[in-house]
């Protein structure tokens, strides 16, 4: 597809609200949105939401807010509007009834009282028997009374798809070219309890809302010859398909929210990862930098050169130690100033700190920033680094471990710390450190190592910190003297 054939796109992304929205919304919102953008057209959320068993009340929010803060937004969706509304499934049930009658009268669907217990028998026996799988298709042709006759009867039927026999299993992808699938069974298009299923409902909505293309991930291959049949029955003009590799485990699995913590897109901000790091890391899944020069792009870059020819089906690994490496890298390129901002809204949104934080907290963080920038991969770090700042001097615990390999000259270090601090004028960190390079290492002759380690486990608790004069003119002087003393 060459840029003169490019014409404005309708593309959308339709996650089911059936918990903490998984990262493959995030993957494929990312991709529509770039086609989106690339062709002038529009990005449309939409709810799928007819799966009322596995639906869960607050995951719409969920969706939402993640797709917001990952920097996803949409042109049409629930909560926005648009020309198309309503944009949850739930509320267009009376859009889809009329198009189920249409296939039933057409001889394209017919209904079937068999009751869960009876398929389940029928698959257990195809299973033992090694025989063809799918729908048997005992209700086909038989009326409501002479189905209740035979055995395994419901009284609220579904409708399935009569799928002729000669129904076509390939099509064209626009990723992957032509694409053969499996041959479709007998599909349950509306359900016992009047919701259509995902195979009727998103071809009746793709249609009604003007999507052009259908991207999604590469397990609904084998459903896009149920679609299509669908799209010919109706007389509707189908979109143009593009299926998605899957995100993979670092074994080849398919990645989870059952098994992998990082399938959950709430968990990226939980961790304290930046949007736009995740963003980019999006970005190279199952796609080539866009510079050969370096993997760091930002979305508008991706966009620019966007083509869907350059997507790689081979299922990509999720590599938390790339996004690692590049969150450090966004962490970096942030002002100081702003980067605190970031620290602070993270401590807020993990509830460590209140909503509306102490603002003598909020500018110790960004006076200190700088001190940790260089050595940070997530926000979720910055706290961690910078904790005994926020500590009392009385609650300030020193590591056993740490203070047993100190030497049996801790105390005495800590004393002529002490000593040499105590009548100290200017509380700047270059005041602090000449003032402890002449006490400890001219005049006790330690090596700055031992000299200053004993001073860094009373004031951080710990052996390793942010750089310890600066530490020492953050904390302020009665407290960094009150806990030498402690330690003394």
């Amino acid at each position: 597809m060459t840029d003169s054939t490019i014409l404005p796109a309708r593309l959308r992304v339709a996650p089911s609200p059936t918990g903490d929205p998984h990262v493959g919304t995030a993957y494929m919102s990312l991709f529509n949105l770039a086609y989106a953008r690339k062709t002038g057209g529009a990005f449309v959320l939409r709810i799928e939401d007819t799966d009322r068993a596995r639906y869960v009340a607050d995951s719409e929010r969920q969706i939402f807010q993640t797709l917001r803060w990952l920097g996803l937004p949409w042109d049409e969706g629930p909560d926005v509007g648009g020309p198309y509304a309503p944009y949850r499934q739930s509320e267009r049930l009376d859009t889809y009834r009329p198009f189920v009658d249409r296939l039933i009268a057409d001889g394209h669907a017919y209904y079937c009282w068999c009751s869960s217990e009876r398929l389940a028998e029928m698959r257990e026996t195809q299973a033992r028997e090694k025989s063809a799988t799918g729908y048997d298709r005992l209700c086909l042709g038989r009326t409501r009374d002479e189905r209740a006759t035979l055995p395994g009867f419901s009284e609220t039927p579904v409708v399935r798809m009569l799928v002729p026999e000669d129904a076509p299993t390939s099509f064209v992808d626009v990723i992957r070219g032509t694409v053969n699938a499996p041959f479709p069974d007998d599909q349950v298009i509306l359900k016992a309890d009047g919701f259509p299923t995902y195979h009727l409902a998103v071809v009746v909505d793709d249609h009604l809302m003007g999507i052009t293309h259908v991207v999604r991930g590469e397990e609904w291959i084998s459903s896009t010859p149920k679609h299509l049949l669908l799209y010919r029955w109706l007389g509707l003009e189908p979109p143009a398909f593009a299926h998605m590799p899957l995100l993979r485990n670092t074994d080849k699995s398919k990645i989870s929210k059952r098994k992998n913590p990082a399938a959950r897109l709430t968990w990226f901000r939980e961790q304290g990862y930046l949007p736009e790091a995740l963003r980019n890391f999006l970005q190279l899944l199952a796609y080539p930098p866009a510079d050969d020069a370096s993997e760091v792009a930002s979305f508008d870059e991706f966009v620019a050169h966007f083509d869907w020819q350059k997507v790689n089906t081979v299922g990509p690994i999720f590599d938390l130690d790339k996004l690692n490496w590049l969150n450090g890298h966004y962490i970096r390129s942030l002002a100081p100033a702003e980067l605190a901002e970031r620290v602070v809204e993270h401590l807020v949104w993990t509830e460590q700190w209140p909503a509306d934080p102490d603002p003598v907290h909020a500018e110790l963080v960004a006076r200190a920033i700088p001190l940790v920038q260089e050595r940070m991969v997530t926000l979720a770090e910055a706290l961690a680094k910078l904790d005994f700042l926020f500590t009392a001097d009385a609650d300030l615990v020193v590591d056993p471990d740490a203070l047993a390999k100190a030497g049996p000259d801790a105390g005495r270090v800590v004393e002529a710390a002490t000593d040499a601090l105590a009548s100290l004028g200017e509380w700047t960190h270059e005041a602090i450190e000449a003032a402890l390079r002449a006490a400890l290492v001219d005049g006790l002759g330690l090596k700055p190592r031992f000299a200053f380690g004993p001073v860094r486990l009373a004031i951080t608790g710990s052996n390793v910190s942010p750089p310890l004069f600066e530490s020492m003119e953050l904390l302020g002087r009665e407290s960094s003297l009150a806990r030498l003393a402690a330690l003394a």
